[in-house]
């Protein structure tokens, strides 16, 4: 699936979702959040195995991220990310993902044939803007860094106060039928930044062939300089730069994505506008005015 590029800055509406396999640098914005999108298939691939999807519900209140990677190439992971997109569809107003998790690994075995898995990792997350309440779900993707604004700290994002029972945690999808994932939630706090990203950056390796690492990930983003007003594409171009200076004259080997997020006040209201709008033209059209 290759969907189309959108311009710098956009906005999610209302029961929108938006997001691909393709090639992307974009700004993006949902209830509580700011955000980059950045992906870049292996050269000279033009689409890749990363799928990325933002969506915001019908009121405006809760949004859902993913970053997954998905074993393949070509029309496997085009199916894949059509699936996703149909999946976060139907699941958009709910605020707890543990269906949406079952069903993303069930969809990932294929009926017709159950020895043939089609095997992917993802980090799925779902932010309520009214309350700052984060829920995250990781199924064997690389852990995400959670930036605390107020002490200036890093940290991986942990699974703290979960929602649902676990059996099985951390199951990369479409391994084990019926699997059920790990649920937690935290309180993001005024500017927290939280960086989701792929293998492809993780497993980076320099000229003498050592790999970067969960740990080396989350040591460059505690060098980074960080300032008051720093943006998400600012702080994800930084990471994504010290990367390339890790790496040094080694190429990249495998499709690198990145989802950098921020924490806001600033466009709650106007989404409980246009969600007040929504209902109020849906009224009229039920009412046939």
């Amino acid at each position: 699936m290759t969907d189309a590029i959108l311009l710098p800055a956009h906005r999610l509406a209302c029961a929108q979702v938006w997001g691909g396999n393709n090639i992307a640098d974009v700004t993006v914005e949902v209830p509580g959040l700011l955000g980059w999108v950045h992906s870049r298939p292996l050269y000279p691939a033009a689409t890749g195995g990363d799928v990325y999807y933002l969506g915001v519900c019908s009121q405006g209140l809760l949004s859902r991220i993913v970053l997954a990677d998905v074993a393949g190439h070509g029309q496997v992971v085009s199916a894949a990310a059509l699936t996703l997109r149909n999946l976060l569809r139907k699941h958009m107003d709910a605020a707890d993902q543990s269906v949406l998790m079952q069903e993303m690994n069930e969809a990932f075995r294929r009926e017709d044939d159950p020895k043939e898995v089609q095997y992917a990792t993802a980090a799925v997350l779902g932010y309520c803007c009214a309350t700052g309440e984060l829920i995250f779900t990781n199924a064997g993707h690389p852990p995400p860094l959670w930036y605390h604004a107020r002490e200036k700290t890093w940290h991986w994002l942990s699974d703290e106060t979960p929602y649902s029972e676990t059996r099985i945690e951390g199951v990369p999808l479409g391994l084990l039928p019926g699997t059920d994932y790990l649920q937690s939630a935290v309180r993001l706090g005024p500017g927290d930044f939280l960086v989701l990203y792929t293998d492809g950056l993780s497993e980076s390796t320099n000229d003498a062939g050592s790999e970067l690492g969960y740990h080396g990930m989350l040591g460059l983003a505690e060098s980074l300089l960080l300032q008051s007003g720093t943006t998400c594409s600012a702080m994800g171009q930084a990471l994504l730069s010290a990367v390339k200076d890790f790496r040094g004259c080694s190429p990249a080997l495998d499709d690198e994505s990145m989802v950098v997020l921020q924490q806001t006040m600033d466009n709650q209201a106007s989404y409980a506008s246009q969600s007040l709008k929504s209902e109020i033209w849906t009224y009229e059209d039920r009412a046939g005015t």
